[in-house]
């Protein structure tokens, strides 16, 4: 099967999925388990590439682990999240439902499709990665390995670190501004986004490779306008009021630096 005609079927598969999935939201009134149908996809995605792409097998491996892993990590502990604060819905969504009250339910099924065709659309680095038939994994690959293996360990850290604080009593209402949390407000994201950054550059090693820039260039756009930083930001600041505004004065947002000394 060639790589465009398996990417369709791909992506006709995820729309169903993300069409099931939205009925189970609509059925248990959680629509935050998108987060969890979007996180796995990928997974399910590199699994189907990996054994069913054209390139040398070796390659279709290596790259298909590295986006299994990442994908039911972070499926996992998005999964675990969501599940113990069940029914409570993550404040973005219920954001969305202010937002949207008028034609709520089609607006959010939109929003459902949006993500089976986002899933497709960033996978391109090792879709064809995937497809390469080079019998031979280059510097660039490499370099890419290693910096999905920083960048996973990274995020995993910095996940940990916010489920330990979060998961004290003693620090309900408090801001998390220990370990990694102490450089940034959003390592999280940082480290999500060089993932993204090392699939990119695993894949530039491919024909057509460049195209996979595209992927960490929205991962990075949404995390920082759209979907990430403001939308968590915004909730962080409606639960946590001053202190999360003193926290944004001295952290940075992004890329973990050195605090600042806050201004008088």
């Amino acid at each position: 099967m060639s790589t465009l005609a398996l990417s369709l079927a791909t992506l006709g598969a995820l729309s169903l999925l993300f069409l099931a999935v939205y009925g189970l939201a609509r059925g248990i009134d959680n629509f935050g388990i998108v987060d969890i149908a979007w996180s796995y996809a990928f997974g399910a995605v590199a699994i189907v590439h990996a054994l069913l792409g054209n390139g040398w097998f070796v390659r279709r491996a290596l790259i298909g682990t590295m986006v299994l892993l990442w994908s039911m990590r972070l499926g996992t502990h998005l999964l675990i999240r969501i599940a113990r604060k069940h029914p409570v819905e993550d404040g973005r969504y219920v954001q969305l439902r202010k937002d949207w009250e008028k034609g709520f339910a089609v607006k959010m099924g939109v929003f459902f499709q949006a993500q089976a065709v986002s899933v497709l659309a960033l996978a391109v680095p090792f879709v064809l990665s995937c497809a390469n038939p080079v019998e031979a994994v280059r510097p660039v690959e490499w370099a890419g390995a290693l910096l999905w293996l920083l960048a996973i360990s990274g995020e995993a850290l910095a996940d940990s670190q916010l489920s330990s604080f979060t998961g004290n009593p003693a620090n309900k209402g408090k801001v998390c501004d220990s370990g990694l949390w102490r450089y940034s407000r959003h390592p999280n994201y940082f480290f999500e986004w060089l993932i993204w950054v090392s699939f990119s550059l695993f894949g530039m090693a491919s024909h057509l490779g460049w195209i996979g820039l595209f992927s960490p260039a929205c991962i990075l756009y949404l995390l920082l306008r759209v979907t990430g930083i403001p939308a968590t930001e915004e909730q962080s600041i409606r639960s946590k009021g001053d202190s999360y505004r003193a926290y944004q004065r001295t952290t940075s947002a992004f890329v973990p630096l050195p605090p600042r000394r806050a201004s008088s």
